[in-house]
C-alpha cells in the first residue's frame, strides 16, 4: 500500500509534524494550561492555516463536543499539519459521526503522521466500523501506523463480543509476523486486553497459544516480556504454568 522508505524520507523532512500522541502520557491539568474553548472554537474556521492548526491541536487537550463537527471538516484540510491536529482533536473528542470520515481519510491520506492520528482516533471512537480499517492498517501501513493500529484494536474490548472476535486474528498474525518488535509488543498487549473479555473458547485458546509462543520464542526480549505481562494479566492457567516452568528451568 505504501513504500515505507520513501514515505519516511518525506516525513523526516516535516519535523514540525511531531505527534501529540508522543506527549499524551505525562500531561496533567497542572502541567498544561488549557486554552479557552470558546476562543479555540472560533479559530477552527479561521482563514489562516496556522490558526486552524493551533485551534485543532488545542482540542487534543480540551474535551468539548462542540468542536467535533469542525474537526471532522478539518480532516480534509489542504495542510497536513491541520489534518493531523484535527485527528488528535477527534481522538480526544470522539463521536460516532466521525467514524466514516476518519475511515475515508485513513484510506486516502498520503501522510503517515495523519494516518497515525487517525487510527488513534478510530480506536477512541470505539465503533465496530473501525475494526476492518484498523485491521488493514495493521497489515499494510508503515510501522508507526501499525504500532498505533495494534493499540487501537484493543479498544474493541469496549465495543462488544463480535468486535473482540474480529480483532484477535489480525493481532495474532502481526504478533507472529511483523518485522518490528515494537509492533509485536503492542499486539501482545492488545491481545491480553481482549482475552479478558472472552470466555474459554477456541478463539481465546488460540490467542493464549500465540502469547505463549511469543513469550517462549520471540527473538526480542521486550516482546517476550510484554507477552509474559499479557499472560499474567489474563491469568490463564496454561500460560502461568509455562511461565513458572521456563523460569524455574532458567530459560530467562
Amino acid at each position: 500500500m505504501y513504500d515505507e522508505d520513501e514515505l519516511n524520507s518525506v516525513l523526516d523532512a516535516e519535523i514540525e509534524l511531531e505527534s501529540p500522541l508522543d506527549h499524551l502520557e505525562g500531561l496533567t491539568a497542572d502541567s498544561v494550561e488549557s486554552p479557552d474553548p470558546d476562543a479555540m472554537l472560533a479559530l477552527l474556521t479561521h482563514p489562516q492555516t496556522q490558526q486552524r492548526m493551533l485551534a485543532a491541536r488545542a482540542f487534543s487537550d480540551i474535551e468539548d463536543s462542540r468542536a467535533t463537527p469542525y474537526l471532522i471538516d478539518l480532516l480534509t484540510d489542504a495542510c497536513p499539519l491541520v489534518r493531523v491536529s484535527a485527528a488528535y482533536g477527534i481522538g480526544r473528542n470522539p463521536s460516532a459521526d466521525a467514524v466514516e470520515p476518519l475511515i475515508e481519510q485513513l484510506n486516502q491520506d498520503w501522510n503517515g503522521y495523519v494516518r497515525k492520528g487517525v487510527v488513534w482516533a478510530l480506536g477512541n471512537c470505539r465503533d465496530y466500523r473501525s475494526l476492518a480499517p484498523l485491521s488493514e492498517a495493521l497489515k499494510t501501513d508503515i510501522s508507526a501506523v501499525r504500532l498505533w493500529a495494534a493499540s487501537a484494536l484493543a479498544q474493541m474490548a469496549q465495543v462488544g463480543y463480535e468486535a473482540v472476535l474480529g480483532a484477535i486474528p489480525p493481532l495474532i498474525e502481526a504478533l507472529v509476523q511483523d518485522s518490528v518488535a515494537a509492533v509485536r509488543s503492542n499486539c501482545a498487549w492488545a491481545i491480553g486486553q481482549l482475552c479478558r473479555e472472552l470466555p474459554s473458547n477456541v478463539v481465546y485458546a488460540t490467542a493464549v497459544d500465540a502469547l505463549i509462543q511469543a513469550f517462549a520464542e520471540d527473538e526480542d526480549l521486550g516482546v517476550r516480556e510484554d507477552a509474559k505481562s499479557a499472560l499474567l494479566g489474563v491469568g490463564d492457567p496454561r500460560g502461568l504454568q509455562l511461565i513458572e516452568t521456563l523460569e524455574q528451568e532458567g530459560w530467562f
